[in-house]
């Protein structure tokens, strides 16, 4: 919401604009009116909606066009004020509004000053001119003269700043806008705990504390259903209300006066002026020292498993192409695409298991935790684990410096960065981690292909995840990204000669000097081994430099791939020798 408001008065001389004013603040009226008033400010705390109020009035005889314009430019909501007994104040109307829209969008609020002096409404004359411009939100008439409508008409004013019609109603078609339903759509959704298309009574009760401190009396709940089922058919199902009777509400909201309600509802989730999601609230701060990695704490697993259960209706531990759309359905747009099925565990339909979802998340908050933080968002995690932001669900390691020097870590993310040469067996490598022997991985696209793997590995009982990279094997454009890991893994295959050199080459110029510890992997060990043309044996080459010899390993086998590699790069990672 705004953090003030900039309300400016305009209209003919002597219609009463500075009297509006000067009786606002004195609460009686003025003996002797100046030209213009003075620019005011009404601190917060008086006002109703706590925010504090500038009130600017502008005098034709004092002022230019020009200055005009720039307090226009710099008004929040604009108070035509025309004078209720003067039938040509009334008729400028429409042309100030006409040409207040060339320069300003924001919202009009018609004020028909001097009502003491006269015994009928100016209404029917003004509906009109209403019906006319969509900027206008309403009109009230007052008289600064015995302080009729004074305070009313500002916050009308108020109101219209903080809690605009416009984004949300359109009234000529009687109906919420396509941005505003989209919204709250989104808010329906997320509030649905168990996805039955029913907020029943506890999650009506959650919603309603959620945005407004307070849980509803159960009469005052069953009030709400009959409103909706005396006038939507399918308003209310199984007892709770479906999406159709809780957009039918907010319309009713709306049609009765009562946006702020559903601006509560709205910034509450996380929507600014525009009805987008708010910046500051898809991207909290979180502050990541260098050498620290990001990870999710227990809360936001908890969370993440929940929205799982929530979406796997048939309860086969996966989620299907449909199950997987309708959970990311609160999203602008698809958030993973087929590489993610190369990346995480499936079953055997290639859809992402339970293991496989939570993986994937893991790997999102390591590598780019902005987007982590943007994707919690979206799905509300904030508001449904009743925490200050996305962020408390984020862990962020110490650095890794000190874990090396203690030789113990609290850290369940390890990167290792996969090495080798074109046709190595690297990618088999990552696939064969996920559980799938090399006639699996045929079946997978190039075009769907992933250049990442990860997993859960156990060490000494502990549940860690294992995320493999395979780096593309450009030798002289290694980032330094690229390098940066918890352990390297070198990949050669046994079967052609010039394999081995290639991995070689990469230790000697990046790692041998570096404290990252580093395994050599004999790939596709199921053909036959000849002999590597480089100045050493690979054998004698890791005991030269006091790496584990080379690790046989093979994905050409009709059962899953053994895993106990994995395990071992997992443990080096943890605890560096």
């Amino acid at each position: 919401m705004r953090k003030d408001v900039r309300i400016l008065l305009v209209g003919e001389p002597k219609v009463g604009k500075t009297s509006l004013i000067m009786s606002l603040v004195s609460e009686e009226f003025p003996d002797v009116v100046p030209y213009r008033a003075e620019e005011i400010t009404i601190p917060a705390d008086v006002t109703p909606e706590r925010v504090p109020t500038h009130i600017v009035d502008y005098s034709e005889a004092e002022q230019t066009d020009e200055q005009l314009f720039q307090e226009i430019s710099k008004a929040n909501v604009i108070c035509i004020v025309y004078a209720v007994n003067n039938k040509k104040s009334i008729e400028k109307v429409s042309s100030s509004a006409a040409r207040i829209s060339i320069f300003s969008l924001v919202p009009l609020i018609l004020v028909g000053n001097k009502s003491d002096l006269v015994e009928h409404s100016s209404m029917e004359t003004i509906l009109p001119i209403m019906n006319q411009y969509s900027e206008i939100e309403t009109c009230v008439e007052c008289s600064a003269k015995n302080l009729k409508n004074i305070s009313e008409l500002f916050y009308y004013a108020q109101k219209a700043v903080l809690h605009p019609t416009g984004p949300l109603y359109c009234p000529e078609k009687k109906d919420m806008k396509p941005l505003c339903v989209k919204a709250l759509t989104r808010i329906f959704k997320v509030s649905d705990l168990d996805n039955d298309g029913n907020l029943n009574d506890n999650e009506l009760n959650f919603f309603q504390r959620t945005c407004f401190n307070t849980p509803l009396e159960p009469q005052a709940l069953e009030d709400v259903k009959n409103v909706v089922r005396k006038n939507l058919i399918d308003g209310v199902c199984d007892n709770g209300l479906t999406l159709k009777g809780f957009l039918f509400l907010h319309t009713l909201f709306i049609q009765r006066g009562r946006h702020e309600t559903t601006w509560t509802v709205l910034r509450r989730f996380g929507y600014d002026d525009d009805l987008e999601l708010n910046q500051d609230y898809l991207f909290p701060p979180l502050k990541i020292p260098p050498d620290c990695t990001t990870e999710l704490n227990h809360n936001a697993y908890l969370f993440l498993q929940s929205v799982f259960d929530k979406h796997d209706k048939d309860r086969d531990c996966a989620l299907s192409p449909e199950e997987l759309r309708d959970l990311f359905d609160v999203f602008p747009y698809m958030p993973w695409g087929p590489d993610v099925n190369n990346t995480v565990c499936t079953n055997d339909q290639g859809w992402i298991t339970y293991q496989g979802y939570l993986s994937q998340w893991t790997l999102t908050t390591y590598l780019d935790v902005q987007r982590c933080l943007e994707y919690l968002g979206y799905l509300g995690y904030s508001i449904i684990a009743e925490q200050e932001s996305q962020a408390a669900g984020i862990t962020v390691t110490r650095d890794k410096k000190i874990d090396l020097q203690k030789r113990q870590t609290q850290r369940s993310v390890f990167r290792c960065n996969v090495f080798g040469d074109i046709g190595s067996g690297k990618s088999g490598f990552l696939q064969a981690f996920l559980g799938r022997n090399l006639m699996r991985q045929k079946t997978i696209k190039e075009e769907h292909r992933s250049y990442y793997a990860i997993n859960t590995t156990y060490v000494y009982g502990q549940e860690k995840y294992l995320l493999l990279h395979e780096v593309f094997p450009d030798f002289d454009y290694l980032s330094d990204a690229d390098l940066a890991c918890d352990i390297v893994c070198l990949v050669y295959d046994v079967s052609n000669p010039y394999s081995f050199e290639y991995c070689a080459k990469v230790f000697k110029q990046y790692f041998m000097d570096s404290k990252t510890p580093c395994m050599m992997v004999a790939a596709k060990s199921d053909l036959p081994e000849v002999k590597q043309m480089y100045g050493c044996s690979p054998l004698e080459f890791c005991r030269r430099h006091k790496m584990p010899p080379p690790q046989s390993f093979t994905c050409n086998a009709a059962s899953a791939p053994n895993r106990d590699i994995y395990t071992k790069l997992t443990t080096m990672a943890m605890y560096p020798p």
